[in-house]
């Protein structure tokens, strides 16, 4: 594996984070600060809560949908990348997202 290639992208999609981390937390902080009612900072956080719990759901409904793509593929011993072995984990990427779709309209 090439490292050359993958250090970097590792390095920024770190560095996005920490942003992220620190700019979320920044506004929380001023919100807190600024005396915002108690009601609103109450559903705010709640919010972010079920947002993180759907996040979860959705990765974890997609990754055991490309799971059952990769075992479809080695299933029937396809061993060069082509355009149908593609097709499939797209396709099955395609359903999971479908499928959190229905589980999250069934949540709430």
């Amino acid at each position: 594996m090439n490292l050359d290639v993958l250090i970097p992208i590792t390095l920024f999609v770190c560095i996005a984070y920490a942003i992220k981390a620190v700019v979320d937390a920044r506004v929380r902080s001023k919100l807190i600060a600024s005396n915002g009612s108690e009601d609103l900072v109450r559903a705010m956080l709640a919010g972010e809560e079920q947002h993180r719990r759907h996040a979860s759901l959705r990765w974890g409904i997609v990754l055991t949908a490309l799971a059952l793509g990769f075992a479809l593929i080695e299933g029937f011993a396809w061993d060069q990348v082509t355009p149908g072995v593609i097709a499939v984990l797209l396709g099955v990427t395609g359903l999971g997202n479908l499928a959190f779709y229905l589980v999250s309209r069934r949540i709430r």
